[in-house]
């Protein structure tokens, strides 16, 4: 039965791995708008900038014990970065760093 729960909670923080690379070649104001200010921006030495949000996804796992279902919370934070060069007055998304496996 844990084994269920470790699937269903690791299918359910992949998604935002996938969401935050979707953002790749699109203008930094996408994510901004989709997750509000980060909570760091980071100047690099390339002249590139480091964008950074916390996600944290929470809620709970059926797992099934014979006749009854025991709901089993659940919460992850992970801090997600996008890095984005700078284009006219903008900055466009280059790239999206995973944090670590959970957070993929």
């Amino acid at each position: 039965m844990r084994a269920i729960a470790f699937i269903a909670l690791f299918v359910l923080v992949s998604c935002t791995s996938q969401i935050m690379a979707g953002y790749i070649g699109k203008s930094i104001k996408e994510p901004i708008l989709d997750y509000g200010p980060p909570i760091n921006v980071i100047e690099l030495d390339d002249g590139r900038r480091a964008y950074q949000w916390r996600v944290v996804d929470s809620g709970y796992v059926p797992v099934s014990g014979g006749a009854t279902t025991t709901y089993i919370p659940y919460s992850d934070s992970c801090v997600h970065t996008l890095t984005a060069t700078k284009s006219g007055d903008d900055y466009i998304v280059d790239g999206h760093r995973k944090t670590s496996f959970f957070c993929e």
